[in-house]
Order: structure tokens, then sequence, then C-alpha cells
């Protein structure tokens, strides 16, 4: 399927903006799961490119305003076509990290001893093999589902994975969250996901997030799992960045001086080309 992305973030402020550093997280690359035939940025200033840690392509601006300016808003676009090719399985090149440095505890993703009792309900991993059996991980991503029910505007971007299992309830970053810890607590390597997910009839999960399970360490294998729709990802998910928790790679990050009170409006719209 080939999709069309439109991602715009609108930045308003009640005072004079006057220095902003941010970083963009925004630029889907082609792979096992997707080609990009072409893809675009705009931002207030000029943007800089490079690769984080991770593989992932992410770009940087600076802005400085000066003393009579009087900058209240700012405006970050994306925009391009992707395709995509429902692609589950995959194998990580040699130069990205170890799939063992995904078991380790992050903030939002820390293995926890509730997290692997409930676990160990769906995934036996086999004594003394890095292999994991693809379908226990399905079960897995359908017994949080079903205990993490999906619910708008429940948690925000600093919920944890154990915060969001107690309470019951979250996004699909909470539902990303929550298996990547349950992964690690049972020594299985996971990570997080962020992307696109094309569906006419749910919007609101244009903007969209899903974990990576290594299969094999030894062989450096991975499978790519939706937790809201408990599915392998397939034509409808685009990939955009992954690291060890959202922390790691969301759309955008920075800081600022002045600007006051900040407000932010973001649209995305997906449609097949």
């Amino acid at each position: 399927m080939k999709l069309h992305v439109r991602h715009t973030t609108d930045y308003r402020y009640t005072e004079p903006l006057r220095y902003a550093l941010q970083t963009l997280w925004l630029t889907p690359q082609s792979g096992p799961a997707q080609t990009v035939h072409f893809w675009s940025l705009g931002a207030p200033e000029k943007l800089f490119a490079q690769c984080d840690a991770f593989g992932n392509s992410i770009h940087s601006y600076t802005f400085v305003g000066k003393v009579a300016d009087n900058v209240r808003w700012s405006l970050v676009n994306a925009a391009g076509d992707v395709e995509t090719l429902g692609v589950a399985e995959f194998t990580d090149v040699d130069s990205l990290p170890h799939p063992l440095f995904y078991l380790r505890a992050t903030h939002l993703a820390r293995p926890h001893p509730k997290l692997a009792e409930f676990g160990r309900r769906f995934v036996s991993p086999i004594s003394g093999s890095s292999v994991v059996d693809l379908g226990m991980l399905l079960a897995l991503s359908q017994g949080i589902a079903d205990v993490v029910s999906y619910r708008k505007y429940s948690t925000s971007v600093t919920t944890t994975a154990l915060e969001a299992f107690e309470a019951g309830a979250g996004v699909c970053q909470d539902q990303a969250h929550v298996m990547v810890a349950i992964c690690r607590s049972l020594s299985i390597p996971a990570r997080y996901v962020s992307g696109y997910f094309y569906a006419a009839n749910e919007p609101d999960l244009a903007s969209h997030a899903w974990v990576e399970v290594c299969l094999d360490v030894a062989s450096r294998r991975w499978v790519s799992i939706d937790v809201t729709h408990s599915c392998l990802i397939d034509e409808r998910h685009i990939r955009l960045a992954m690291g060890t928790d959202y922390n790691a790679c969301p759309p955008i990050k920075g800081v600022r001086q002045g600007g006051g009170v900040e407000s932010m409006s973001v649209k995305i719209t997906i449609q097949p080309v």
C-alpha cells in the first residue's frame, strides 16, 4: 500500500519566544517493511541531519530571537509518500545496538515482579535458549490489550508501564510500554517504536506506537507487534523511529527560553495514493 502522510505541529506562545532548540524524530527510513519514496521536513530554521545511536534519522534546529522580535508561534511540518510492505519479521544490521542492550531498564518501561508474573501466564522462555515463540508473544499482546484498555486522555507522556498496568487503561504508547517492560522482566529484549497507522475509521491512531521483540538474540531476529490491535504490523503501519522507550524517540523534543505558556496542536492525515 502506498500512503501519503501530512503531519503538522503548531506551537503557540503567550509571550515572545527568545530561544528554542528542537530535535525531530519525524523521518521514516526505507527498510524491510517499507520504502520511502519521498519525504520532506519544514521548520522555523535550518535543519541539520544526523543519525542517532538507534539508527534513526533525526534533524535539529536552533531558533534565536532578537530583542525586537515578537515571535509567538512556530510550525513544524512533515510530509511524504511511503509504500508499506507488511513485513513484520526482520534482522537487524550489525551496526545497530546488540539485542541484549534492550534489556536495560528505562524510566518508562522498567522491569517489575508484578509485570513478570503477568507475563509468565503467556510466555515461557526456553531455558538456555535465545529463541522466543512468536505465538506466545502474540498471546501476551492480546492479554495486555485486555487488561490495559485503550482509553484516550487517561495518561500522559510521563506515565510509566507499571502505572498504566495498575490503572488498567492507557493509549497505544502505554500499551507498548507495558509489553516492553514485561518482556524485559522475562529477560526478553524488546524496544519501543513510534510511527503512523492508517485506518479511515480510527483517525485518533494516526500517530501510533508498537513494539519490536527479539525472537532470536543470536541471529538478531526481531518481530514487530501492534499491541493495541493485538497483531503483527501490516501495510497499515509506517515506522518512524525506535528506541528503549518513548523518551528515546519522541516525534519532537526540545528546550526553550521565553514564550510564556505554550500550547500545541497536532494534525496528521494519512491517505492512500
